[in-house]
């Protein structure tokens, strides 16, 4: 999967704050997740992230 660092993720479950979507801040084995709507970052695995994904956007076009 073609992730990078700014890119905005819809993942299955949503934060206890109601918000789905996640920006990326960070790519490695680890994805370092900012919530787009508490502001609250999270470390979470690689492959946990790409298994729980549901959509993707970069710079306003949808990737997946």
């Amino acid at each position: 999967m073609n992730l990078e660092i700014g890119d905005v993720i819809v993942l299955k479950k949503s934060h206890p704050c109601g918000a789905n979507a996640w920006k990326i801040l960070r790519v490695g084995m680890d994805f370092r997740l900012e919530c787009q709507g508490c502001s609250h970052q999270v470390m979470v695995p690689r492959k946990l992230v790409e298994k729980n994904i549901k959509s993707a956007v970069r710079d306003g076009v949808k990737l997946l």
